[in-house]
C-alpha cells in the first residue's frame, strides 16, 4: 500500500511539474511576442533592421505595412502581440508543425507590404535529441514552402519571400552562453567569379540567441533583454528597473502582469524540482545532452561532461550509464 502511494505521488509530481513548466513556456512566449521585444530580436539578428531604431522597428516594420501598422490606441495600456499569421503549416503527408511565434514583417526601403517572415522559437533544451540548427533550416524551409498558393503560384519564384528562423535558448552549454549565431546561404565561387544578387539565394536565416547570464562575456543588448526578462533570479522591480533604465522598454500592466506570472511559475517549477521525479527527468536529460555532444563532436565522455560542466557527484553514474547504453548498441 505504501508503494502504491508513493507511486501515485511521484506520478501527480511529474504530472504538476510539467504543468507548471507547460505554463512557465506560455507566459515565455506571451513576453517574446511583444513588439517591442520583437524589435530587439530583429534589431540584433536581421541585418536588415540593423540601422534603425527599435521604436521605429515595432511600429512600423512588423505585422503591417510602413505606413499602418498594428498598433494599440493607447500603447501604454495595451501589449501589440503578433496577429493574424497562421501559426501552423499543414500538409496530408507531413502532419503538423506548431511555431512559437511567427510573423510578418516589412524590410525597410522596399514598397512592399510585407516582404519577410519570422518565427521565433523558445528553446530551454540545447540538445533535445537533435541539433536545433538542423530543426531551424526545416521550420524555415517550411515557411518557404507554405508560400505556395498564396505568396505565389506556378513559377513565379521570384516571388518567394525570405525567412528568419531565430533560437531564443535560456539555458545552453556552457561554450555556447552569451553567443548570436548565424546560419544562412552564401554564394561560393568554385570557378570564375559570379555576382548573383543577394536576394535570390538570401532567402533562409536560422539564428541562435543563446544566454549566459550577468558574470559572462557579452553581456549587452539584446543578451541583456532576454536575459533580464526570462531570468528567475530578478525579482519583478528589478526587471522593471533594468529593462526601462538601460533598455528604455516600458514594462505596462500586461506586460508586468505577464512577467509576474512567469516568475511564479519559475519559481514552481524549480521548487518542484528536487522530487525525485524531476531529478530523474533531469538526469536523462544531462544524459542525453553528453549522448548528442559525443555524436556531433570527436570528444570523449570526459571532456563532454566538462564542457557542460556536469556536477562531480554526478558524473560517475552518468559514465557508467552512457558506457552501458553504448555497449549494448
Amino acid at each position: 500500500m505504501e508503494e502504491k502511494i508513493r507511486s501515485k505521488s511521484t506520478l501527480a509530481n511529474r504530472v504538476s511539474t510539467a504543468a507548471n513548466m507547460i505554463a512557465y513556456d506560455n507566459a515565455c512566449k506571451r513576453v517574446i511576442a511583444n513588439k517591442i521585444i520583437l524589435a530587439w530580436i530583429l534589431k540584433s539578428c536581421a541585418k536588415e533592421y540593423g540601422d534603425y531604431s527599435i521604436e521605429d522597428i515595432a511600429r512600423k516594420y512588423i505585422e503591417g505595412t510602413p505606413e499602418v501598422s498594428k498598433t494599440a490606441v493607447n500603447p501604454d495600456e495595451e501589449p501589440e502581440y503578433i496577429e493574424g499569421m497562421d501559426s501552423e503549416d499543414t500538409t496530408i503527408n507531413e502532419g503538423v508543425v506548431r511555431y512559437d511565434i511567427k510573423f510578418k514583417a516589412v524590410i525597410p526601403d522596399t514598397n512592399e507590404t510585407a516582404d519577410m517572415i519570422v518565427n521565433v522559437e523558445a528553446q530551454n533544451d540545447f540538445y533535445p535529441g537533435y541539433p536545433i540548427i538542423k530543426r531551424g533550416i526545416y521550420y524555415g524551409s517550411r515557411m518557404i514552402s507554405s508560400q505556395y498558393g498564396t505568396v505565389f503560384t506556378k513559377s513565379h519564384y521570384e516571388k518567394i519571400k525570405k525567412v528568419y528562423s531565430i533560437w531564443i535558448c535560456p539555458n545552453p552549454p556552457v561554450y555556447r552562453k552569451n553567443t548570436i549565431a548565424k546560419y544562412s546561404i552564401i554564394e561560393d565561387n568554385v570557378i570564375g567569379i559570379t555576382d548573383e544578387k543577394t536576394e535570390n539565394y538570401d532567402l533562409i536565416n536560422v539564428i541562435t540567441v543563446c544566454l549566459g547570464g550577468h558574470n559572462k562575456e557579452h553581456y549587452e543588448g539584446l543578451l541583456k533583454v532576454l536575459d533580464v526578462l526570462l531570468t528567475r533570479e530578478r525579482t519583478l522591480d528589478d526587471k522593471r528597473h533594468i529593462l526601462q533604465e538601460e533598455f528604455g522598454i516600458v514594462m505596462n500592466e500586461n506586460i508586468e502582469s505577464e512577467v509576474w506570472d512567469m516568475c511564479n511559475l519559475s519559481i514552481g517549477v524549480y521548487e518542484e524540482g528536487y522530487n525525485d521525479a524531476y531529478n530523474d527527468a533531469y538526469n536523462e536529460s544531462k544524459i542525453m545532452d553528453i549522448r548528442n555532444l559525443m555524436d556531433s563532436t570527436d570528444w570523449n565522455i570526459d571532456k563532454c561532461m566538462n564542457i557542460l560542466k556536469i556536477p562531480h557527484d554526478k558524473r560517475e553514474l552518468y559514465k557508467e550509464t552512457i558506457l552501458s547504453e553504448l555497449a549494448t548498441v
